[in-house]
Parts: structure tokens; sequence; C-alpha cells
């Protein structure tokens, strides 16, 4: 018999000092049984990084077809397309096909190898933005992971502050490509 997702209710505040955005989402995050605790995480920080009234989660892992996250204009376009990890080069061409801008969010102890493979063959991609997290603040954030989470996110000159009761993690997106 095949596990069930995990579901996660999440109360995300974010205060965007970049985008002049603050706002606070409830959101219901359903995790996929081979999803790890980062991994959630890392998709939660995504989502403050891009949060917006349309920015969706998608089911993410349970489909190929589907980024982790997306944006969609009221006509249905695809303005966003957000993934996590380390895509192949057939998916982010793919990718990048279908949405004006893509954003790929890397991280791990493998992720610095995985974009020395791909980066040359990315720099066709206009609407590709490449942005990584450090492999200790994403192992800080996965300690974080709780069934029902109250999350405060402050992004000011780039970098990020979650907090979560009284825990403060620092996290600093390094951008590896910049959409154009």
């Amino acid at each position: 018999m095949a596990q069930k997702s995990t579901i996660y209710k999440v109360e995300l505040s974010v205060a965007d000092m970049d985008r002049h955005y603050y706002e606070t989402h409830k959101l219901t995050v359903a995790k996929h049984p081979s999803e790890t605790d980062e991994r959630l995480m890392v998709r939660l920080l995504a989502f403050a990084l891009n949060a917006d009234e349309q920015l969706e989660l998608t089911k993410g892992l349970s489909t190929d077809e589907e980024p982790d996250l997306w944006r969609k204009s009221l006509s249905g376009e695809l303005e966003l397309w957000a993934m996590l990890g380390q895509p192949s080069e057939k998916v982010l061409r793919q990718s990048c096909g279908k949405a004006g801008q893509v954003i790929v969010y890397a991280y791990g102890r493998t992720a610095e190898s995985w974009w020395d493979k791909v980066k040359n063959s990315t720099t066709r991609f206009d609407n590709l933005k490449v942005v990584s997290f450090s492999e200790q603040a994403t192992t800080e954030l996965a300690e974080l992971a709780n069934r029902s989470m109250k999350l405060q996110v402050n992004i000011q000159d780039g970098d990020v502050m979650v907090s979560v009761d009284d825990r403060l993690i620092y996290v600093t997106p390094v951008k590896w490509k910049d959409a154009a």
C-alpha cells in the first residue's frame, strides 16, 4: 500500500523589504513520502522569496509535469516556474519554453558540481535564474520543520532571516545565474 503525504499547516508571514511585499499566507502543504524536511523547508523558503497572491504550491514531487511553485496570470499563462534541486539540462530547456520566468533553487552538497556540469548549456536561456542555498542553511532550516508552523521570513538586501518561535536562521541566497 502506498504511503500517503503528510499534511503541514503553515502560517507564513513575509516581510520583503526589497519588493515592498508584506503579507501572511496560510498554506496547507502536502509533504510527499519521499520528501525530506530539508526539501520541504526549501520549498517554503522559495515561496517566501517569490510570495505573491497568485503564487501556488503545486503537486511537486508527485508529478514530473509541474514545478514546485508556479504563478499564472489571470488569463492562465505561466509567468513563473520555480523548481528545487538539480534538474537536468532537458528539464531546464523544457521549463524555459513553458514560462516567462524560470527559477531553480539549488541546494545540497552536490549542487556546485551539478551547476558546473550544466551552466554552459544554460547561457541561451534569458528567462532562467539559478539561486543556491548553502548546505548549512538548509540543514538548519530542516530542523525547524513541524506539522504546524508559524514562519516569519524577513528579506532585506537579498539576505533572508527565517524565524520560528525563538529560533533564527540566516540564509544568503547566492545567484549563480540571473535572468536577462
